[in-house]
């Protein structure tokens, strides 16, 4: 096992693949296709480079393949809208992205659709109903939560567009903790994986660390790997051009300090981890499990952006009237 992942990312855990990640291969075009989510040839392009369907294979290795179909549905929607968020006009239209961003969550509460609604709202809905199917409301309300989260971290980060501002590092990590969606995809470990950890554990502090501490991992790596195309596209929500622009450093520069803090946080993660036994009186058994998606998200994710395209696309998306 490599663990010192260049540029000099460290990863302890274990690279893992899904035993159905050729058949989610196959089936990957199927639902957007079906949606209507890639109107056009260049998103076509852009989804099968991006390869999603590695990254669902690896972060959930040991789901069942209709679990893993979903949530391979549930990354390739928000993927696809966070291009729209973050690559299309509406990047700097926080207040049109907020409504948007309402009426989804309407959606996934249990509204009806409108023939005013998007493509995207009508592949919500069959998000929202397959997925219930499958998870109980609790963990479904609580995955709701976390999209929100998501949803106002984009909503920000368009703000600062509109305004022109380059945010300073405590104000980028806040915002980035949300727009990276991480919190998200790990309640998705719990649904391809079929348990829910309690409330007790849910909000314990040492598991509320965990989840932070995994948040930044990710965040961190993805910036990195992101930084040609979002300084190419005038972005400057990435850690590496925040500490460049405040801090007045070089782009290489930045990217080491970025490194650093992300392999620190790698440590932290474990550190704080070895605390674990210290509270099995007040953890469920299933913390094992979450903490085990968690090091599958963290690698799986790394693993992906070596294998995927998706960073590597510059071009300008236009906002499709998804109708």
């Amino acid at each position: 096992m490599n663990q010192l992942l260049c540029p000099g990312l460290y990863c302890p855990f274990p690279s893992q693949t899904n035993k159905y990640v050729d058949v989610l291969e196959e089936y990957s075009l199927e639902w957007v296709l079906r949606f209507k989510l890639l109107p056009n040839e260049s998103s076509y392009q852009r989804f099968c480079k991006s390869k999603f369907f590695l990254l669902a294979a690896s972060a959930y290795p040991y789901s069942n393949i209709e679990e893993l179909k979903i949530a391979h549905d549930w990354l390739s929607w928000v993927f696809i809208w966070d291009d729209q968020c973050d690559l299309s006009e509406l990047k700097n239209k926080p207040e049109v992205l907020n409504n948007f961003h309402q009426r989804y969550l309407e959606i996934l509460n249990g509204a009806e659709l409108t023939s005013q609604d998007t493509l995207f709202s009508h592949a919500l809905i069959d998000l929202r109903q397959r997925t219930i199917q499958r998870a109980s409301i609790k963990w479904f309300n609580y995955f709701i939560s976390y999209l929100e989260d998501y949803f106002c971290g984009c909503v920000q980060e368009a703000t600062n567009r509109a305004k022109g501002i380059v945010p300073d590092v405590d104000t980028y990590i806040m915002i980035r903790r949300s727009s990276v969606g991480v919190y998200a995809v790990l309640a998705l470990a719990e649904f391809c994986n079929q348990f829910m950890i309690p409330d007790i554990s849910r909000n314990h502090s040492l598991v509320k660390k965990l989840e932070l501490i995994t948040t930044d991992i990710i965040a961190w790596s993805n910036d990195i790997f992101s930084v040609s195309r979002e300084i190419a596209s005038g972005d400057v929500h990435n850690l590496i051009f925040v500490l460049h622009y405040h801090n007045k450093i070089s782009i290489e520069e930045a990217i080491d300090q970025v490194t650093n803090i992300h392999n620190e946080a790698v440590h932290s993660l474990i550190r704080t981890e070895s605390f674990l036994p210290d509270y099995r009186e007040e953890l469920d058994v299933e913390i094992t499990k979450y903490i085990s998606g968690m090091h599958s998200w963290i690698r799986g994710n790394v693993d992906w952006c070596y294998q995927s395209s998706r960073y590597q696309n510059l071009e300008r998306l236009e906002l499709i009237e998804f109708k």
